[in-house]
């Protein structure tokens, strides 16, 4: 059986008294057939379980797809190169390079009929960018090694093993990491000191590891903790043994971002791109990414019962928040490299 419908179906059992709309919708999936194809960039099938929305837009559309994986900044630079030679049509970027995007000029608007759902926070007013799903900073903690797993970014500085944060300054996890550290000890987009303070402290103690938090690594029992988005703390879990790992929100506060949907102003298959934004904030698409640990964006979406026991507790992301000021946080993160080494690391190479 067949997890999904065609999205004309899923719009006239919605939708039913907007002929307009699922007449346009009916057009749009009309043109994107006639296209055929899709070519996408930072959307491959093991991240966030893209494997499956793309295999449903191939079912139902007839849409074949590609993907190059890049990072957020590699897929905006690459849309400015390119421009009329497109070879991509749709990128899916960290929620702060959605507004850089747009800045550059290298998008086009496309608001899918799911809009009203997804939070203003979390979307373009003019529908350049919106989220498809959130991510959350969460701690991933090894059991075997760390008896007492911490709960709390105060936790970490009353402990006693490494802790594992990534690339500060390179990484958008690890710069997202920094970020809900600062909202937990007070700080804010404009103001990362108390972050900062924070890992200062952990260097001087010895603590502060400088192994990259992948899979592999936390595999080997190499990491003891680390600070990771949700979804890759829940997938890395679940790949390498559910029992062995422990994940959590910090409970004293944290970072609640996620990843935008671009269409690429210069696309050659814009129509494919609008349809695929359209699938993916659909009840089908947001389900595939949770099947991926990534929580969806809208949240009126009834998930499986096997797919919401994969996820952590509602009640957990309470304490989250998003960015409120992006212009300030997009400063920020332009001098992080800078005090990342000046804050923190200069005390770890004593």
């Amino acid at each position: 059986m067949k997890r999904t419908l065609k999205i004309s179906s899923l719009l006239a059992l919605s939708l039913s008294s907007s002929a307009v709309l699922a007449n346009d919708i009916a057009t749009l999936e009309q043109k994107a057939r006639a296209e055929g194809k899709i070519y996408s960039v930072g959307m491959p099938d093991s991240w966030a379980n893209w494997k499956d929305t793309w295999q449903d837009l191939n079912e139902h559309y007839g849409l074949e797809h590609q993907d190059t994986d890049m990072s957020s900044a590699q897929e905006i630079a690459k849309f400015a190169a390119e421009k009329e030679h497109a070879t991509a049509d749709i990128g899916d970027v960290g929620a702060a390079f959605g507004p850089i995007a747009v800045r550059q000029g290298v998008t086009q608007a496309y608001k899918p009929t799911t809009w009203e759902q997804i939070p203003d926070w979390a979307k373009d007013e003019d529908g350049h960018w919106m989220l498809g799903y959130t991510g959350t900073i969460a701690f991933i903690v090894n059991n075997e090694l760390i008896h007492k797993a911490p709960t709390s970014w105060q936790d970490l500085l009353d402990g006693n093993y490494q802790v594992t944060v990534g690339d500060v300054g390179v990484a958008a996890q690890a710069n997202s990491a920094i970020l809900a550290a600062a909202f937990a000890q007070g700080g804010d987009e404009f103001n990362i000191k108390p972050a900062l303070d924070l890992f200062s402290e952990l260097a001087k103690q010895g603590r502060l590891s400088p192994i990259d938090p992948n899979i592999a690594n936390l595999e080997k029992g190499e990491v003891e903790m680390a600070i990771l988005w949700d979804f890759n703390a829940l997938s890395y879990r679940d790949q390498i043994d559910r029992d062995r790992f422990t994940v959590v929100i910090p409970n004293d506060g944290s970072l609640i971002s996620g990843y935008a949907t671009i269409i690429n102003k210069y696309a050659k298959n814009p129509n494919a791109a609008k349809l695929a934004r359209e699938y993916i904030l659909s009840d089908a698409g947001q389900i595939n990414l949770a099947r991926g640990y990534a929580r969806p964006i809208r949240d009126n979406v009834t998930l499986p019962a096997e797919v919401q026991a994969q996820l952590l507790p509602q009640a957990m992301y309470e304490v989250a928040r998003p960015i409120s000021d992006h212009k300030a946080w997009e400063k920020s993160t332009r001098t992080l490299s800078r005090q990342w080494q000046s804050a923190v690391l200069i005390h770890q190479q004593r």
